[in-house]
């Protein structure tokens, strides 16, 4: 076995690794937005919504309103 057959499998192992980290990643994404726990399309409009008189992503709690 030399070193071109070695890099061969490296690079499909690794290619195969980054596929599933990638369906695992948009699973995660969709779950958590049907869920309710998180909505992602809120913070994709970010950059168009940047200005200091707009309304913020998500309200920030403080503490004593977390308890």
């Amino acid at each position: 076995m030399d070193i071109a057959t070695l890099q061969a499998y490296g690079f499909f192992f690794f290619t195969a690794f980054m596929v599933v980290i990638l369906y695992s990643y948009i699973y995660h994404l969709y779950s958590s937005q049907k869920d309710g726990s998180r909505d992602y399309e809120k913070y994709s409009n970010i950059a168009l919504h940047d200005e200091i008189t707009d309304q913020p992503v998500e309200e920030i709690l403080k503490d004593d309103e977390k308890k």
